[in-house]
């Protein structure tokens, strides 16, 4: 185990070398590790701080937008650039990665938010490069994860919290502050 994720880590480093010699191959396995990358952190940032809330929250959001991308996928079935199937729009990846990235953010702060959302941009980046997805599939693809990542986890000891809320006869938003 140990040994293929150095090998995959390896495959990462060498697309950030040396991307102009990158096969789309290569491309779709560094956007499948690094979207892996940020669920575990997303999920096991908050285990070692002893917040199951914030591993809760993350884990939902990275749900609830597998669970979207995928809906919308049966939904409208287009053909990927590749040819290989008829499940490119939206892109998986690319909204699972911005749902952690987006969690990670609200739940940890911008110091970790940052750098996962740059993660998450690499690997919308890395699936049009691998010829899996068109620009637009990765577009709402981050709108999914972003959308999921930001409604379902919280920010962590905040003291103003806005909830969005909806019904048949419209939507708004609460806010909540303790004193």
């Amino acid at each position: 185990m140990l040994k293929r994720l150095c090998t995959a880590a390896g495959g990462l480093l060498l697309l950030t070398v040396n991307p102009a010699q990158a096969a789309p191959k290569d491309w779709e396995k560094a956007s499948t590790i690094a979207r892996n990358l940020l669920v575990v952190g997303a999920v096991g940032l908050p285990l070692v701080k002893s917040d199951g809330d914030g591993a809760l929250q993350a884990a939902g959001s990275v749900g609830a937008a597998f669970v979207a991308s995928e809906g919308l996928k049966r939904a409208f079935p287009e053909m990927r650039p590749d040819g290989s199937d008829r499940r490119s729009f939206p892109s998986g990846h690319t909204a699972t990665a911005f749902a952690a990235a987006a969690s990670l953010q609200n739940r940890q702060g911008w110091q970790a938010g940052i750098p996962a959302q740059l993660i998450a941009a690499f690997v919308g980046f890395a699936r049009v490069k691998g010829d899996k997805h068109h620009w637009y599939d990765v577009v709402a693809g981050a709108a999914v994860g972003e959308a999921s990542g930001f409604l379902i986890t919280s920010r962590y000891s905040q003291d103003v919290q806005v909830m969005p809320w909806a019904d048949s006869k419209g939507g708004g938003l609460t806010m909540a502050m303790r004193f």
